[in-house]
């Protein structure tokens, strides 16, 4: 890209102009700074120095799984041959701790189990609404609820019906991956496909409710990849308005069967938290998902475009599963103090972005 090309597209970014597709990609050719300065006028515009977080646990029910995913730590296999099914006494209790800690979430997200049954995945639900009904609920990726379409002859609609009837709140961004079809097929083929997972939270969004939307990078897709993702979340997002935020979440690269020789580099990371603050102009809030990215790097985040680092977790089996740091979570005046020592501001929000309080 010529000196001219990046002053003209480093204008467009300034006038606030929709990216196209090569556009997107041309981003990654600003060195890191001026990326960086872009995205976080951007941030400062809407936000100023605050970081959002909230007090949350994060539960995984099961890892008992149908599908295989090359990318998965989590789920039992060769590489995790302990697999275990919480009962909904485990669950409800688990839930009951959280609360009793200051959770006002509670995020569920498990492997698909064929053994389960319905009633495992609904009831679990109930059961936690119906005993701290002040509980947000965020439960079901896309990839679960195409699961239990498969499993069990229902319709999109009706799981989806299901899922508000039984308490759920609001939908996690999981099971995104990259939407390319061609990589699809090789990260986790069978799985819930790219037109699907959109599907899936457009009717989400038309029952009125919010979701997030995340990306998986740094294994086998390109960056044109990653542009292409952002586009299609982008254009769903004019249609819906329902993606609360965007989630990129950094591949990790233990104990799966992903071959991964290139690692992304923190550079690359924040490059890439950078320019989905430019690209996706209509969905709020980035999330720099510390349990994938490291609490120290979604700190630098905050200052590359991101304006969230999720939250206290308390547990986490998904990401440790495959070498992230955030099996126990962060305890909340740690998280607070992390904050503010990164020079930001820490606003403890709801589950969709609500204010709930300045520390």
């Amino acid at each position: 890209m010529t000196q001219l090309q990046q002053d003209q597209l480093i204008d467009k970014i300034k006038r606030r102009v929709r990216l196209s597709q090569k556009e997107g990609e041309a981003l990654y050719d600003l060195d890191l700074y001026t990326l960086g300065a872009l995205a976080d006028a951007i941030r400062t515009e809407k936000y100023g120095k605050k970081s959002y977080f909230n007090i949350n646990r994060h539960l995984n029910p099961t890892n008992i799984c149908a599908d295989i995913c090359k990318f998965c730590a989590y789920s039992a296999s060769r590489k995790n041959p302990n697999p275990y099914t919480m009962s909904h006494e485990e669950m409800l209790q688990i839930a009951s701790r959280a609360v009793n800690k200051g959770a006002k979430e509670i995020h569920i997200v498990s492997a698909h189990n064929p053994d389960a049954g319905l009633e495992w995945y609904m009831g679990a639900f109930r059961k936690i609404k119906e005993a701290h009904p002040q509980l947000h609920v965020k439960a079901m990726t896309a990839a679960e609820v195409d699961f239990l379409h498969r499993e069990y002859g229902l319709s999109y609609d009706e799981v989806l019906d299901l899922m508000i009837e039984n308490g759920v709140d609001s939908m996690p961004g999981g099971g995104a991956e990259i939407f390319d079809e061609k990589v699809r097929e090789y990260l986790c083929k069978g799985k819930v496909s790219s037109t699907q997972w959109l599907e899936i939270h457009r009717k989400w969004h038309e029952r009125g409710r919010e979701s997030n939307a995340t990306m998986l990078f740094g294994h086998v897709e390109t960056r044109a990849h990653r542009i292409d993702h952002m586009l299609r979340l982008r254009d769903l997002q004019d249609k819906t308005g329902g993606f609360n935020a965007f989630i990129p979440l950094v591949y990790q690269k233990e104990n799966n069967f992903l071959k991964v020789v290139h690692y992304p580099t923190a550079h690359e990371i924040l490059k890439t938290y950078a320019i989905a603050r430019i690209v996706l102009d209509n969905i709020p809030h980035i999330k720099a998902y510390w349990a994938t990215s490291t609490i120290g790097l979604a700190l630098i985040a905050q200052e590359y475009g991101c304006d969230d680092l999720d939250g206290t977790i308390e547990r986490e089996a998904i990401q440790s599963a495959a070498g992230a740091a955030s099996s126990h979570g962060l305890q909340l005046d740690e998280f607070v103090g992390l904050i503010k020592n990164a020079g930001f501001v820490p606003v403890e929000r709801d589950s969709v972005y609500n204010e709930l309080k300045v520390w």
